[in-house]
């Protein structure tokens, strides 16, 4: 007899202590090894909101090995009482954990330096080593940072930080919109653990893959660091091509995190460098008739470069050129001041032949969405209920939040810094994945920089220029606008 389901949510307690079993079973050599987490760029906003509360609630939970240490560096001349200060209302603390809170701030140290300084780096690998374990610890870097600086830092943790017996790992800048890994997981099991996809998943049944990641906000104040890279290098070239990458890739041989990476690189190097008439530019402008944010454009923010040709939305047609997916237009969507939130992948498959119905029936679609709640559903023609043939659209539903009530599991941020401690690097990239990301690109985005290629403006809230929809049509993408979607019940 299977296990039952329990009715009854689990606590916390019992989630975690689940969790730390899965992560380091019988085994306690990496729980007891000495780790230092250093934090580059401590006093910015990704910090404050993300990095340190992720901390604590790893520590809180204790989820991180015993001997952890956290060290912020910054250029602002700050203590370890002002980094709590800035990250306290983010970090959600209850009265019952002020004593762990204590525990946790008593393993923080802060210093300031400049990024490009060596003496600084100096200086920070003194306080590394003086701590306890400090000179045979495990350093673990995130560079919560703009790339301006990536060079400067990366060069000087080399030649003054790096730990002379054990090996120290770099962790990159931000866990972007915590999309990717969540992805990995699902088209792993999702497309290889069920024998009814294999049959359809090719060139002979889906007519086109739709990837897309749209905020409905703009860069509130922050565009002066959004305007170095532009939404082609902050979504599409890595988030978006990794999911494209998920979806076109072959069985991997196991699970490993190598051997899926080998497969997305095959997948990779089967496309060809993205052209300009393959893709459509876009920056927002404000809604003369909205409120607040919503009526500021993206040239209307202080920090944004005056004139700026900055794309904020793009959309672009790759093709992965093998046997499995010849002729099948992946488009990829992305945009800041959209519509709505959402992050899916979308795979529309081929008409039905032999039409029977008179045109009434619309084109069956897998979706996976990550965002705004994770679910997977199977858009299909049912017949409407009455006396007559009257095809309707409906759909088989796996809204996870419904199905899996009483689950609690660690958020992205979480699960990421875990897979760092544990050495598990599934949802990293690995550099020959890099190199082919930026082949595809590189051509495109120094042609864009070069010309100053002027991006189609769009209404902030709005979908984005209409050229992008006109782009997508004549990919072969369907649009029929006649499909609705029904909340799922909760009960």
């Amino acid at each position: 007899m299977g296990q039952k389901m329990s009715t009854e949510p689990l606590t916390r307690s019992e989630v975690f202590g689940q969790l730390r079993k899965e992560l380091y079973g019988e085994e306690q050599s990496t729980h007891s090894n000495t780790h230092i987490f250093i934090i580059l760029g401590a006093s910015g906003d990704l910090a404050k909101k993300k990095i340190y509360p992720t901390l604590w609630w790893l520590f809180r939970d204790g989820l991180l090995p015993d001997d952890t240490y956290f060290v912020g560096f910054a250029r602002s001349n700050l203590t370890v009482e002002d980094i709590k200060a800035a990250c306290l209302p983010h970090m959600k603390v209850t009265d019952e954990d002020s004593k762990c809170l204590s525990v946790f701030f008593s393993k923080n140290s802060y210093l300031s330096g400049r990024y490009d300084d060596g003496s600084s780096f100096d200086q920070l690998n003194n306080l590394l080593s003086s701590l306890p374990g400090g000179a045979n610890a495990n350093r673990l870097f995130y560079l919560a940072l703009p790339p301006s600086v990536y060079h400067h830092v990366s060069a000087n943790i080399r030649n003054h930080c790096m730990s002379h017996k054990l090996v120290s790992l770099c962790l990159w800048q931000r866990l972007e919109q915590e999309l990717t890994g969540a992805v990995i997981h699902y088209y792993l099991t999702f497309r290889f653990g069920n024998r009814i996809f294999g049959p359809i998943w090719n060139r002979n049944s889906v007519a086109c893959v739709v990837l897309t990641f749209k905020e409905p906000f703009g860069t509130q104040g922050r565009g002066g660091y959004f305007d170095d890279f532009g939404i082609i290098r902050d979504v599409m070239q890595n988030h978006l091509l990794q999911m494209l990458c998920l979806v076109a890739m072959e069985k991997p041989a196991s699970t490993s995190p190598d051997d899926v990476r080998d497969e997305k690189v095959k997948v990779l190097k089967s496309i060809a460098p993205v052209t300009m008439s393959d893709v459509v530019l876009g920056q927002y402008v404000g809604d003369p008739e909205g409120e607040g944010q919503s009526k500021l454009g993206y040239l209307d923010d202080p920090t944004v470069p005056e004139g700026s040709c900055t794309p904020t939305f793009a959309t672009a047609v790759l093709y992965v050129q093998n046997e499995r997916w010849d002729g099948v237009p992946f488009i990829l969507r992305c945009g800041k001041a959209l519509n709505e939130r959402k992050a899916e992948v979308r795979l529309q498959f081929t008409d039905v032949p032999g039409d029977i119905f008179g045109e009434r029936c619309q084109r069956n679609e897998l979706v996976v969405r990550v965002q705004p709640d994770e679910a997977i559903y199977l858009k299909m023609m049912t017949k409407r209920p009455g006396v007559y043939f009257s095809p309707e659209e409906t759909e088989l539903d796996l809204t996870y939040k419904s199905r899996y009530k009483n689950v609690k599991l660690p958020d992205a941020y979480e699960r990421l810094i875990l897979d760092v401690f544990c050495g598990n690097q599934m949802h990293f990239v690995r550099s020959d994945e890099l190199r082919e990301a930026w082949r595809i690109f590189t051509p495109l985005l120094h042609q864009i920089e070069g010309e100053k290629t002027n991006p189609i403006p769009y209404t902030y809230g709005s979908r984005g220029p209409s050229e992008a929809d006109d782009l997508v049509k004549r990919a072969g993408f369907r649009y029929e606008g006649t499909y609705k979607w029904v909340q799922p019940h909760t009960a």
